[in-house]
């Protein structure tokens, strides 16, 4: 099967600073990857090189077969490739229902799109909160918002930047299961995180980075079976 996303040698630098080496990793449609490793070794850089917003000095990503690392990020984002960032980046002036229907598209052209009142059934907070503003909603509330907005782009595939860093644990156990139904509906997705023991039970594949280079690759079930892992490259 053709992947959805392809990146293969991709290298990005930050001035003179190298910061990727060589990254590869590629995901097929209806999939759920992962993208691991500790903080600083070039996740979010990945991330920013596969939308445009900073370049890549060598390497590819294609998305949806066509080469997209010289695009601008608008473009990227038109192509139906969502992202929840890292610090969320809600719109704080706009009300939660603003901020879901400015972003409202059909990229994906799925006969069964999400609208808002399919985000709102997801995230029944967001329809209590519908008149509040962005910088009023709770950390868990803005993280609900950010990845319905990116939903409300219909986008082939969704990626999350530290989709449940600083939560409590009761929305962190909330933003698993959205994730668990997202996955059940076939919704391609890559989630950069560092409960790796969620991750196994909810990915496909995974990819671990260490200092710009990735240093492993696998499923679940070989994840899951060697723990040695996590600690050497993950921390956990």
């Amino acid at each position: 099967m053709t992947a959805l996303l392809e990146i293969e040698g991709l290298e990005t630098a930050y001035g003179t600073s190298q910061v990727l080496f060589g990254v590869g990793l590629s995901i097929r449609a209806g999939e759920v990857a992962t993208l691991l490793g500790r903080n600083g070794m070039g996740k979010t850089t990945t991330v920013r090189s596969m939308l445009g917003l900073t370049r890549a000095r060598a390497g590819s990503v294609r998305f949806r077969g066509e080469r997209i690392e010289a695009l601008a990020p608008d473009r990227i984002a038109r192509m139906g490739l969502a992202v929840v960032p890292e610090g969320r980046q809600i719109f704080p002036n706009l009300s939660v229902k603003e901020n879901l229907l400015a972003f409202a598209a059909r990229r994906n052209g799925h006969a069964d799109p999400w609208t808002l009142d399919r985000v709102v059934a997801l995230f029944p907070r967001l329809g209590e909160r519908a008149g509040n503003m962005g910088n009023q909603l709770s950390g868990g509330e803005q993280q609900m918002l950010a990845i319905g907005r990116a939903l409300m782009t219909n986008p082939y595939l969704l990626v999350l930047d530290e989709a449940t860093e600083g939560l409590a644990p009761l929305i962190r156990e909330e933003i698993w299961r959205c994730l668990d139904h997202l996955r059940a509906q076939g919704q391609t997705i890559l989630v950069i995180d560092k409960y790796v023991k969620r991750l196994v039970r909810l990915a496909d594949r995974h990819t671990i980075i260490e200092r710009g280079k990735v240093v492993w690759q696998g499923g679940s079930d070989q994840l899951a079976a060697d723990p040695s892992l996590w600690h050497r490259y993950i921390g956990v």
